[in-house]
C-alpha cells in the first residue's frame, strides 16, 4: 500500500513538473523589441547584417531618475529621456523582407511615415537617398523587432519620432 501511495505521489509530482515546464517554455517572448541607432546595414548573402547601437528609451519616473543622475535635474521635456550607455555595437541578421517604416514629410498617419525596403534603408544609412524621400529625421533612432523563431533575425524597423 505504501508503495502505491509513493508511486502516486511521484506521478503527481512528475505531472506538476511537466506542466510547469510546458508553461515556462510557452510563455517566452515571441520577439524582443530594442531601441537604438543603426551604425551600418550591409547586404550579406540573401539577407543583411545590421550593426546596432542600443540605447534605453525611458519615460515617466525612470526617465526623471536617470536624468537626475546624469544632470542633476529631473526635468524631462516631452516625457522621455534617452540613455546612451556605452556604444557597443550588436550584430543582427535582417530578413530582406523585413518591414521598415521611416519618418517622412509626405507619409501617412498623424506622424507621417512611409514604408520602404531594407535595401533602401541600407542606402539611407550610408547617407544616400535613392528615391529622394523627404526624410524628416534621418538620424532618429529605430525600434527593431527581433524574432525568437529565428533568434537574432530582425523582422521590423520602426523609426521613432522625437518631438
Amino acid at each position: 500500500m505504501k508503495a502505491l501511495v509513493l508511486l502516486t505521489a511521484i506521478a503527481i509530482l512528475g505531472a506538476a513538473v511537466s506542466a510547469f515546464a510546458a508553461t515556462s517554455t510557452t510563455s517566452a517572448p515571441r520577439e524582443t523589441v530594442l531601441y537604438g541607432h543603426i551604425s551600418s546595414l550591409k547586404p550579406k548573402g540573401n539577407r543583411f547584417e545590421l550593426r546596432f547601437d542600443p540605447a534605453w528609451w525611458l519615460t515617466g519616473y525612470a526617465a526623471q531618475q536617470a536624468k537626475l543622475a546624469d544632470t542633476g535635474s529631473k526635468d524631462v521635456p516631452n516625457d522621455y529621456y534617452i540613455v546612451e550607455e556605452g556604444h557597443r555595437l550588436l550584430s543582427y541578421l535582417v530578413s530582406a523582407s523585413a518591414s521598415v517604416t521611416v519618418l517622412t514629410r509626405h507619409g501617412t498617419g498623424s506622424i507621417p511615415t512611409t514604408s520602404i525596403t531594407v535595401a533602401e534603408l541600407a542606402q539611407i544609412v550610408k547617407g544616400r537617398n535613392p528615391k529622394h524621400r523627404a526624410l524628416t529625421e534621418p538620424k532618429a533612432g529605430f525600434w527593431i523587432r527581433v524574432g525568437s523563431k529565428y533568434p537574432g533575425l530582425v523582422l521590423a524597423f520602426d523609426q521613432q519620432y522625437q518631438p
